[in-house]
């Protein structure tokens, strides 16, 4: 951990509560949600992987992953400046520079940027609106992170399979409502969908998130886990949500 790192106007350093993992944030801009944190749990990576976070906002998922695995390295590709920044910044502030890598740079371009076939697991948490009405400021940095401004799910999909080499894993956290679009996508562009689990805020409501692992050049088979319940009652995390937060 090393203390040589500035923080901005605005920002304010989190604790992971993984490794003594610390990151920093600006709580104006946009912070790492339960999705994030899901996703790390879900997505999974073996000894000597290559890890690509598409999106990696201010860099939470390799942070994470690299506390729950042992990835050979991980890399975090951001478009925004500010954002890519501080997960920079993050990785500084841990000590972990030899370990992540992160890249200011454009989804769209990230299979030139890095070159094809050159990772063993992608991980997105990518924007989930699609629809844009209602927005006053396009470039305002929640917005890009949560709605199809810069990218689109196509964008997302077509690149994790350009940038995974052949029996590659892609994981992403996503909105059921796309459940449809995300199957279809995966499958045109050979990535065939393995082991999906859905998230419920409680038992007794609608699931508001799908987890999905996708395989290149894989069979057909597709796994459907035992959901994943957050709250067991008002503000009470189920068991399973505290694991995953390492509480």
């Amino acid at each position: 951990m090393t203390t040589d790192v500035l923080l901005k106007e605005n920002e304010r350093v989190d604790d992971l509560q993984r490794n003594g993992y610390k990151i920093i944030q600006d709580p104006d801009r946009f912070c790492f949600g339960m999705d994030a944190v899901l996703l790390s749990g879900f997505a999974k990576a073996s000894e000597g992987d290559k890890v690509l976070d598409l999106g990696t906002g201010t860099g939470i998922i390799p942070l994470l992953m690299e506390a729950k695995t042992k990835a050979a390295h991980l890399t975090g590709l951001e478009i925004q400046a500010e954002s890519a920044d501080m997960a920079e910044r993050s990785v500084r502030l841990n000590g972990l520079s030899d370990k992540i890598t992160i890249v200011n740079g454009d989804i769209k371009e990230a299979a030139r940027l890095f070159g094809a076939a050159s990772f063993d697991v992608v991980t997105c948490n990518p924007p989930y609106m699609t629809e844009h009405h209602g927005l006053t400021n396009l470039h305002e940095p929640k917005a890009i992170a949560r709605h199809e401004l810069l990218c689109t799910l196509e964008d997302v999909i077509s690149q994790a399979a350009k940038l995974l080499k052949p029996g590659g894993n892609f994981y992403m956290v996503h909105r059921p409502f796309r459940l449809a679009d995300i199957i279809v996508l995966l499958r045109q562009y050979k990535l065939e969908a393995k082991r999906m689990k859905l998230v419920y805020p409680f038992a007794d409501k609608e699931p508001n998130m799908v987890l999905i692992e996708a395989k290149r050049g894989s069979k057909p088979r597709l796994t459907v886990e035992k959901p994943l319940v957050v709250y067991k009652e008002p503000g009470v995390y189920t068991d399973e949500i505290y694991d995953i937060y390492g509480y």
